[in-house]
């Protein structure tokens, strides 16, 4: 069995340019994702799947704007627009990824109390998502991550990765960041710490 995997990380239309969370350039990324997509024998993909009215949702809480931040029973929690709700178009994958050979697609952020970053664990770094357990029954030592976003959910999850045993790589051209107050600098250095190896 390949020992190797790809995860594809919340390549999805809202966090796409006319999005209601877009990345500069999300959809850039796409060509380079689905020649990566057919060079790994192992695929998985991950899609953000919000409730309606999500606790990190800043119109849940009154007074509150996009991009502040809350303490959470979890702890910090910034405050995002309204964006990859269950069923919406906005959470459906971006029409030009070619994801069909994708052997598992891992949902997170459905817990209505509980933002979700990492592919492996919800917000409160308790709840798993699951994945660790799918990657170690298929035999799968090596994670390569690809997606949106670099400092957010690709980021947490190459380092969930790490701790979790794995090796992981980030193919940074196939990853786009949203750099909300000099996030995508603080999570480079903390992955390149930690051991993920940013290609």
């Amino acid at each position: 069995m390949a020992k190797d995997a790809l995860i594809v990380v919340d390549v999805q239309n809202d966090f796409c340019p006319g999005g209601a969370l877009a990345v500069d350039g999300g959809h850039e990324i796409v060509p380079i994702i689905n020649k990566l997509i057919q060079r790994f024998d192992r695929v998985v993909l991950t899609q953000d799947w919000h409730t309606q009215g999500h606790s990190s949702f800043a119109s849940s809480h009154p007074g509150k704007a996009p991009f502040e931040t809350i303490m959470m029973p979890y702890g910090e929690q910034t405050l995002w627009p309204d964006h990859c709700i269950q069923g919406s178009s906005g959470a459906e994958f971006h029409p030009d990824l070619v994801w069909t050979k994708a052997e598992l697609v891992i949902r997170k952020g459905f817990h209505p109390h509980i933002d979700s970053y990492s592919t492996f664990y919800e917000n409160d770094r308790k709840t798993p998502t699951g994945l660790a357990g799918y990657l170690r029954e298929r035999g799968i030592t090596n994670v390569t991550f690809a997606g949106l976003a670099t400092d957010y959910c690709v980021a947490y999850s190459a380092l969930d990765a790490i701790a979790h045993g794995f090796t992981a790589e980030v193919l940074l051209d196939a990853c786009r960041g949203i750099d909300l107050g000099g996030s995508l600098a603080a999570m480079t250095v903390k992955m390149r710490k930690a051991g993920v190896v940013l290609v």
